[in-house]
């Protein structure tokens, strides 16, 4: 089994002709991904490799019937293009795009309520990947194999390091997602956890997290009161000093909560194994080969 994409997974790219969103439509489609189309404005009629090039996403779903998006499109116009994937009915929809305003996200955020059918993932993130089915983001494929493991992420590095361990270890993923590293971002923590716990494919949870925000706290909270499945963390950012950003815009301690110890504490204290050594990923995740 898996979460949010699966052979069923008919997906566009949003920006298919630019240099990243052809290079990564491409690698998407020769996973297995059943790529049936793109959009770039004032391009619609053109071919991508034999497949149909639309001006708008409403028109890409009537005629292809995609669920899914992927979108390759500069910050700048980034958050149009999430809500016109969402206006269009896209029930997946992920954001690839780094850098995009914040005050931009919070306008996102704000109507994503009024779009119950759809799920946003992102952006500044790697995807969603469920090994052997579809992979809808930039993930190297080759490193996942297909398991028992759910893997949630915010970062993308770290997740792949984290799939390669357990790839070297013979553990499969059931699905892996990588939840984004801005502040703002569309699906939190504790909404993939639920979707893992739901998940009858998936039996156990490894959670990467990193320091700022509060999106580690809550989801402790959620792993107390509603997880019935094992859940392993691993923390990034130990060394970080308070008030400097580090590398991803939300990863960034305004106060000693935000900081690497005290989410560790917290998950800790709701029941999760906290992992203290990122080479240890793997290791932690033995006890649950399938």
């Amino acid at each position: 089994m898996s979460i949010l994409v699966d052979a069923s997974t008919r997906l566009i790219v949003q920006g298919i002709t630019g240099s990243e969103g052809s290079y990564h439509a491409r690698a998407c489609r020769d996973y297995g991904t059943a790529l049936v189309g793109g959009v770039t404005p004032g391009k619609g009629g053109t071919l991508f490799d034999g497949l149909p090039v639309f001006d708008s996403v409403r028109e890409a779903r009537t005629e292809t019937v995609a669920n899914a998006s992927a979108i390759f499109v500069p910050p700048a116009g980034a958050a149009d293009a999430i809500l016109e994937a969402l206006d269009a009915g896209i029930e997946l929809v992920v954001c690839i795009t780094e850098g995009i305003p914040v005050l931009d996200m919070v306008k996102v955020k704000r109507v994503l309520k009024d779009y119950p059918t759809s799920r946003l993932i992102g952006p500044n993130c790697p995807g969603v990947i469920s090994p052997g089915l579809a992979k809808v983001g930039i993930m190297p494929g080759a490193i996942h194999l297909p398991g028992r493991i759910g893997v949630i992420s915010r970062s993308g590095t770290l997740m792949y390091e984290a799939v390669s361990q357990l790839g070297a270890l013979s553990l499969g993923q059931s699905s892996c997602i990588g939840i984004g590293g801005d502040p703002i971002v569309g699906t939190s923590f504790v909404e993939a956890l639920s979707l893992f716990e739901k998940d009858p494919g998936t039996d156990a949870v490894l959670l990467i997290g990193e320091i700022g925000g509060e999106g580690e706290e809550e989801a402790a909270a959620f792993i107390a009161s509603a997880m019935s499945k094992p859940v392993a963390a691993f923390i990034a950012g130990k060394a970080a000093p308070s008030g400097r950003r580090m590398g991803h815009a939300g990863a960034i301690v305004h106060g000693a909560s935000e900081s690497a110890a005290e989410k560790g504490a917290v998950l800790k204290k709701a029941g999760v194994f906290v992992i203290d050594d990122p080479a240890r990923i793997g290791v932690a995740l033995r006890g649950y080969r399938t």
